[in-house]
């Protein structure tokens, strides 16, 4: 069975204008349950995360900040978005859900957050849209569990994942691999494990060529027993902030040879969606769905 968390208050609401696309996370569930691909079944609503779990990941100081509203104008800049009470509720149920996944994973192969990928987040201040880091937390939260031994995050979101390679720096535990725009956000770069930087309008061959060449001999390397996947769909053409120039067909085939991959080694895979800014909302929709399709098609 294909475990996907979802709950109504991913799709929180954010001043008008704003660029960043929340109503997805209702659409996309609606629209893979009214096409059939999922099951009112298969969907869970997560646990809200749990402050002990969340420090595992992130300093004292900054939760004790975001738990109080401390969070000042220069704080607030590089969030991206003012500041709120109900949008840390919001992240913390994101968090709850990657984590759960991971569990799901573990016992059926893979398992999917209609929200998460919140990798700009670092261990002590927020940042890119991102407060609190889901895989870095349910990461460590496994770890130190003591579930399992070796993990593999494959960031393939347009941005780098810098919050989570800052988090896991000195943690050999945890293989980050990121691909991702070289003249895209963030300006500076954090040092990943291993960091594939892509041309501006680059299109499907190269970049299908680099993850080929590029993800197996990780898997190989690492062994890991569970990969975290963070499938961003802001590496379309039709992104207003991607820079790259892939097809939705280019963007399907990436998620298929991922999935097919972690499937042909069984490792269990955590899919979170991370990014999309399309200027049309059925782009990001669409792309994203192809994500469900594809792990129902090749584990179920």
């Amino acid at each position: 069975m294909l475990k996907v968390s979802w709950s109504e208050v991913y799709n929180h609401p954010l001043p008008d204008g704003h660029r960043f696309p929340m109503l997805k996370y209702d659409l996309i569930p609606e629209q893979l349950i009214y096409e059939g691909t999922l099951t009112n079944k298969e969907l869970f609503h997560p646990e809200k995360i749990k402050d002990e779990d969340i420090l595992l990941a992130h300093t004292f100081t900054y939760l004790n900040n975001l738990n109080f509203g401390s969070i000042g104008e220069k704080e607030t800049r590089k969030i991206g978005f003012p500041f709120s009470k109900s949008l840390l509720e919001r992240e913390k149920y994101i968090l709850g859900g990657t984590l759960a996944c991971a569990q799901f994973a573990l016992q059926f192969g893979i398992s999917m957050n209609t929200a998460g990928g919140t990798h700009h987040a670092y261990s002590g201040n927020g940042e890119g849209f991102c407060l609190l880091n889901d895989f870095a937390v349910a990461s460590a939260y496994l770890l130190n569990k003591k579930i399992v031994q070796k993990i593999v995050i494959v960031d393939l979101d347009v941005h780098q994942g810098n919050g989570t390679a800052e988090i896991f720096k000195n943690i050999p535990e945890v293989f980050t691999f990121s691909m991702h725009g070289k003249e895209n956000y963030p300006l500076k770069k954090e040092k990943s494990d291993l960091d594939i930087e892509l041309a501006t309008g680059m299109e499907d061959e190269e970049y299908l060529r680099l993850l080929a060449k590029n993800l197996p001999e990780v898997l190989e390397s690492q062994k890991p027993e569970l990969v975290f996947f963070l499938a961003g769909v802001d590496v379309l053409k039709t992104d207003s902030l991607g820079k790259l120039n892939l097809s939705g067909e280019g963007c399907r085939l990436r998620d298929k040879f991922v999935l097919e991959l972690c499937k042909q080694n069984q490792i269990p895979v955590v899919v979170a969606l991370g990014g999309g800014y399309s200027k049309e909302i059925k782009d990001i929709v669409e792309a994203h769905c192809n994500t469900f399709r594809l792990a129902k098609e090749i584990f179920f």
